[in-house]
């Protein structure tokens, strides 16, 4: 796809000497390979033309004044956690709030890591998340300038949720921003990490986030991606992981927002023994397009994974799944679980749901499955018997229905508030 408005992409010119040549060779990709387009396979149902075609700016820098008067009120802004705001792709240490957090866990700037500590940064940075098939992620090496650094130490435990914000579209029209994400696990750490992407003004942007997890042998790591940004939003957001033995990985992916999203995971278990969870709940009524791609590659034998997503369109929404579980040749053992499951609340909405299994070795178990269908009418009935109303009976059972991925979240605040959109969502008041 051409990239017209695009060509003038220049990376930053900072950090160090292999950090610039990793952006240059990372734009050369950009401009080599081009926007995907629906010929091909892994985009067959998303078309990124409206990016593509849209010249965007790249996003300014807003004073952290103007910033926190926004968020003060804004369902997700507070977590009651300690927390790191990045606003426009930059680190804002004004609105952050690590404080307290238990030594051996360090959280800044990428920035400022890669100025004071590039060879901490050198060994994992780009390594998980390769750019050289995927022009997104080409295009976020490209132009990667700042975001967060979160390193958790050996046998340290981080008991409660880092919750990592990204604000994008603040005091701009038509901006993009391409913040980065490295967390590094070490040895039979332990810690748990929300990130969050949220919208506080209409108006068109793009977030372009790219976040690379590295597992220590034992570690543990609860991962949370919430996605609420505004209705003009397009938004790509990658999250690359590679296990080693022992470790344990869980992923908890919402999409609440946005008018074209695409998420990706990426989850190598390199490790001997290692496991990991994939749980997924996506909502889209309008015209909204949403699109989960994920990997699960088993490398090494004795892992055992567990994914399930859930989804519910209204409207003339158009939502994507596509998960491919890889057993490679040396993976025996392995015990691996995959579910998609879909409810359409409306006859013009779409869904197309692709589970995958490529299975290389022989002494495997290995499921998956897909299904799609509309509110069980006869739960309706039973409901309406006992009085409840139609509409009413519809979206209990509904919420009954996403309740499931919602049990799943641990941390008790997102929780709650995810269930009151939710409900807000599937209010009969705001049905046609």
């Amino acid at each position: 796809m051409n990239l017209t408005g695009w060509s003038r992409v220049e990376p930053p010119r900072s950090g160090p000497g292999w950090m610039r040549r990793l952006r240059e060779a990372a734009r050369g990709r950009f401009e080599e390979v081009g926007f995907p387009t629906t010929r091909a396979e892994e985009w067959k149902y998303t078309n990124v033309a409206p990016i593509a075609r849209t010249v965007f700016q790249p996003a300014a820098e807003v004073p952290a004044d103007q910033v926190g008067e926004k968020l003060a009120g804004a369902r997700f802004a507070d977590l009651r956690a300690p927390r790191v705001v990045v606003v426009n792709g930059r680190y804002s240490a004004e609105l952050s709030n690590v404080d307290g957090l238990p030594e051996g866990v360090r959280v800044s700037s990428l920035a400022q890591a890669l100025e004071t500590e590039p060879e901490s940064l050198q060994p994992h940075l780009a390594r998980c998340a390769g750019y050289d098939n995927h022009v997104f992620i080409a295009l976020n090496t490209a132009m990667l300038e700042d975001g967060v650094f979160v390193r958790i130490a050996n046998r340290r435990v981080l008991d409660c949720p880092l919750y990592l914000l990204h604000v994008t579209g603040v005091n701009g029209s038509a901006v993009a921003s391409h913040p980065r994400t490295l967390v590094v696990a070490d040895r039979d750490s332990q810690a748990r990490i929300i990130e969050g992407y949220l919208g506080l003004e209409e108006g068109v942007c793009f977030s372009n986030a790219v976040t690379e997890a590295v597992l220590g042998e034992g570690a543990v790591l609860d991962y949370t991606k919430l996605e609420v940004e505004r209705d003009q939003a397009f938004h790509f957001g990658a999250l690359h992981v590679r296990q080693a033995r022992s470790s344990s990985f869980h992923s908890h992916s919402l999409a609440l927002g946005g008018r074209l999203v695409r998420n990706e995971i990426g989850v190598v278990l390199a490790g001997e023994g290692a496991e990991a969870t994939l749980n997924g709940l996506y909502l889209a009524t309008g015209e909204r397009h949403i699109d989960n791609y994920t990997t699960l590659d088993h490398a090494q034998p004795h892992c055992p994974s567990r994914e399930l997503y859930k989804g519910i369109l209204d409207g003339k929404a158009h939502a994507v799944f596509h998960g491919r579980i890889i057993v490679r040749p040396e993976a025996q053992k392995t015990d691996a679980i995959q579910r998609n499951k879909n409810l359409l609340l409306s006859a013009e909405a779409v869904i197309n749901t692709k589970p995958q299994l490529e299975i290389y070795a022989d002494d495997v178990r290995c499921t998956h499955g897909a299904t799609v269908g509309q509110v069980d009418p006869e739960g309706v009935f039973y409901l309406r018997s006992r009085g409840i109303a139609a509409e009413e009976a519809r979206s209990l059972l509904t919420q009954a229905f996403a309740s499931e991925m919602l049990e799943r979240l641990q941390f008790e605040p997102l929780r709650s508030r995810v269930r009151e959109m939710l409900s807000a969502w599937l209010s009969p008041r705001r049905r046609p």
